[in-house]
């Protein structure tokens, strides 16, 4: 798995005018699911997203996970995160999960957040969405399963 992560003050998706999913404060993770994925990967991602300190504490220092600020979570499918563009000009997908089963894991990592206590929106699985964000900082990592 492949994420995105962006403390945000703020962020949204819609998919054809409409809102599917808004948050305040907390982190958007744009997430990608990989070929051989399971459901391992899907709990250690969403727990090291729940407890990642790249919050600030009283002193300056990102110290605080987004639970301890009391933030929400917008996770957000996004296959192209899985994009291989070492040959030619156009990317190669060969390395993203197979739909059904990035669907499953992703909406895992989505409700193994929400079982944290965290309030988790999420966009629309496969739809065409537009996703607006106000990155806070702007603080932004990517986080890799290992292995």
């Amino acid at each position: 798995m492949r994420a995105v992560i962006q403390r945000v003050s703020s962020a949204s998706v819609s998919v054809e005018g409409r809102t599917v999913g808004e948050i305040g404060a907390g982190l958007l993770v744009l997430l990608g699911v990989a070929r051989g994925d399971a459901e391992r990967e899907a709990v250690w991602t969403a727990d090291k997203i729940a407890g990642l300190r790249i919050f600030e504490d009283d002193g300056g220092k990102m110290n605080l996970s987004v639970q301890e600020v009391g933030g929400a979570v917008l996770v957000v499918s996004q296959f192209t995160l899985l994009a291989d563009c070492r040959k030619g000009r156009r990317p190669s997908f060969v390395g993203a999960a197979p739909p059904e089963e990035a669907e499953r894991l992703y909406r895992m990592v989505a409700d193994r957040l929400r079982e944290t206590g965290l309030p988790v929106e999420t966009g629309l699985f496969q739809a065409h969405m537009q996703v607006s964000l106000v990155n806070d900082g702007p603080v932004t990592v990517i986080l890799e399963t290992p292995g």
